[in-house]
């Protein structure tokens, strides 16, 4: 009897040490931290030849969390939403879209945008179908206006927001009688027939009745010999004339101011604004002045203003 409860006591403390054995197991594996990767936790797991079998992870264990580190040590984000479903990242589109057209570009459609620029204010020279600077600078400014980001190029939602805002431009918009841009007329301009001059926009439009039936630049007299402001009348015609006082060639030339005319300069031609008259109106458009000065009448209406 007494040999009978030796064995079962022996038994019995055997399984305790066994138990306690299994139990050191479980805290290492607990030891090695709650962020611990499941091939970490594995690793911890009695092997198989001891008393207590390593049970199978959870599938809550099993399923590592998206900043949970990868297998071998690296971190795994999950994809950003800058990437495609494949984990490639995916380009991202142009915040206005496809540019259409930057500096260098010449085309009939730079034309017109220039030409609708200029409708709203932005662009003050005639159109001239290259994207230079100056059209750079307008198309920024306009962008900087529209909250836009000024890139000083078109692109899609540029053009998209320009062409809501203008409207088709007209054969003389794209392709204006002046480099310069014509301004209000004069009020005195607005009845009758008129040489309506303007030295703000050095400009002269032919008007009937208010209507502006041609344009062309002008340039004025110097300080020393400025063109007299006011209103007059035109007094005298002259197809072909030479300056008694400087000798000059004055084609078309139309006399209002005790020898001052509106006439043709081959200097304004071929030096533009760099040059000056003697108190004249020089025009470089020769054909253009041509036409006008077969429609002026003596008599008609002259005026010069700021």
């Amino acid at each position: 009897m007494n040999r009978r409860l030796t064995a079962i006591r022996r038994g019995a403390l055997a399984a305790a040490a066994l138990a306690l054995a299994t139990g050191c197991s479980a805290q290492a594996v607990g030891a090695a931290g709650a962020d611990a990767s499941p091939a970490a936790a594995a690793s911890s797991a009695p092997s198989p030849g001891g008393a207590s079998p390593a049970q199978p992870p959870s599938p809550a264990a099993s399923s590592a969390s998206p900043s949970a580190p990868a297998p071998d040590g690296s971190s795994s984000p999950s994809p950003s939403a800058s990437e495609s479903g494949d984990g490639k990242p995916s380009a991202p589109a142009a915040p206005g879209g496809k540019v259409l057209m930057a500096k260098g570009t010449e085309n009939e459609q730079v034309r017109e945008l220039q030409a609708r620029l200029r409708q709203i204010g932005y662009f003050h020279r005639s159109p001239t179908a290259f994207y230079g600077a100056l059209t750079a600078e307008a198309v920024a400014e306009f962008q900087t206006k529209r909250q836009l980001p000024a890139t000083g190029s078109v692109d899609e939602t540029t053009w998209a927001k320009l062409v809501g805002m203008t409207r088709q431009p007209t054969a003389n918009e794209l392709r204006p009688q002046t480099t310069n841009e014509l301004d209000t007329p004069d009020p005195r301009c607005m009845k009758g027939r008129v040489l309506c001059i303007s030295k703000e926009s050095r400009t002269l439009a032919w008007m009937i009745d208010g209507k502006v039936v041609t344009a062309m630049d002008v340039r004025f007299g110097s300080v020393n010999t400025p063109t007299r402001e006011g209103t007059f009348k035109v007094d005298r015609k002259e197809r072909t004339w030479t300056s008694t006082l400087y000798h000059s060639e004055m084609p078309y030339s139309m006399f209002f101011s005790r020898g001052q005319a509106v006439h043709y300069s081959a200097d304004f031609a071929a030096r533009g604004y760099n040059g000056g008259s003697h108190g004249c109106v020089n025009v470089r458009d020769k054909a253009r002045l041509a036409q006008v000065f077969e429609q002026v009448r003596v008599g008609d209406k002259v005026v010069v203003h700021w």
